[in-house]
């Protein structure tokens, strides 16, 4: 197969040239996004061996089934002092009795129950200001009700990253591996946008978290009057607040195996479509840096492809399309293997690149569905 001979600058010399730039501009994107996680030594970004008393808020609605298996893990976290607030938001399913059980064995579990109001109709930030304003300790930590933790560990990994000027820990919510292509998806795309916003956070420009496992101190989020900047946005509860009161110096992340926190993917590819709409819609109300970054996140890897489409379409170019292409799964896996490891994902690496590029064709569906999602009140 013939290669340009590039004794003069005609279309596919042209074509090989921006090919190579293109694929530098991908690796050292993947790079600067992925490896730094990979690469970190300690458990926290910044470590500390912090043992204040701890508020852990959990807010619940019809979660009877999930509250039975899972909160007994987070009752009986080894750590000195905390305290459990389940918020009981408008549950008509058997959560309040399951609370109340748990609050006889455990003192340290208190239940704060809002009642259906047919005048008003509030979303999940409602319940979790409800349950910030009824924690007595300063330093707060966010799980959901269908999480567990990996470890008995967990609380005392994530209040670890709070410190005198850490006021924000970012934590990683995984889920549970199931057999099954879908569920390996689901996981990979959790996998690598948690690998973008810790390497943000580590860097100094944290502009996201998830509200599966997240740390803010309570002062800090009445210093930003909560969530009164995006009420209106049903969800958001999570990245947007991160994205507003996170500063260079105030946030730390977390990625212990012993920190993350597990919960269940979605079994239909229709119900995941409907959790990333949900997700999707807080987007345009980050900050323009932030939005230029997952843009550029994205962008490239599109560009990258579409490069190698046109490669392809020339004899004289599609081996090196074959080339770059190669190159770029062997730059992929050694780093996903990796950052796998340090994440607790060990069976994504291998298949990276499958993974990336069933997304990047599912990732348009999301957008048009967001176009036409209409959001219900409440959204984990």
């Amino acid at each position: 197969m013939p290669l340009p001979q590039f004794d003069h600058l005609g279309l596919e010399e042209i074509l090989s040239i921006l090919g190579g730039i293109i694929f530098l501009i991908h690796i050292i994107h993947y790079f600067l996004s992925y490896w730094p996680v990979a690469a970190l030594k300690t458990n926290l970004s910044s470590p500390n061996t912090n043992t204040e008393p701890v508020s852990v808020i959990i807010c619940a609605r019809n979660e009877d089934e999930n509250l039975t298996e899972f909160l007994p893990k987070i009752l009986t976290q080894e750590y000195p002092e905390f305290e459990v607030i389940v918020v009981n938001d408008c549950s008509w399913d058997n959560t309040e009795t399951v609370i109340d059980e748990f609050a006889r064995i455990f003192p340290n579990l208190k239940k704060i129950t809002i009642k259906e109001d047919a005048y008003y109709k509030h979303g999940k930030k409602f319940a979790i200001m409800v349950g910030i304003k009824g924690a007595k300790y300063e330093n707060l930590v966010f799980t959901d009700a269908d999480c567990y933790p990996s470890s008995n560990t967990w609380l005392k990994e994530i209040a670890s990253g709070f410190s005198s000027t850490k006021e924000i820990v970012l934590g990683y919510g995984a889920y549970i591996k199931t057999h099954g292509f879908l569920n390996k998806l689901i996981r990979f795309d959790t996998f690598t946008i948690a690998l973008r916003y810790l390497t943000a956070g580590m860097k100094g420009k944290a502009y996201m978290g998830v509200g599966r496992n997240l740390a803010y101190k309570k002062s800090l989020f009445f210093k930003h009057k909560g969530f009164s900047s995006h009420y209106q946005i049903n969800s958001g509860d999570d990245d947007l607040f991160v994205n507003e009161a996170a500063t260079p110096e105030n946030t730390n992340v977390c990625i212990s195996h012993d920190s993350i926190t597990y919960s269940k993917a979605k079994k239909t590819f229709r119900d995941w479509r409907m959790q990333k709409v949900r997700h999707l819609t807080t987007a345009p109300l980050y900050t323009s840096a932030s939005r230029f970054k997952i843009g550029f996140d994205f962008g490239i890897t599109y560009i990258f492809y579409m490069f190698l489409v046109v490669l392809f379409c020339f004899k004289s170019t599609a081996l090196i399309g074959v080339g770059l292409f190669l190159l770029k799964i062997i730059f992929q896996m050694a780093i996903f293997r990796k950052a796998s490891k340090k994440l607790n994902e060990p069976d994504l690496w291998a298949m990276a690149f499958v993974y990336e590029f069933v997304l990047l064709f599912i990732y348009p569906v999301f957008h048009i569905a967001k176009m036409l999602f209409k959001p219900n009140k409440w959204t984990n």
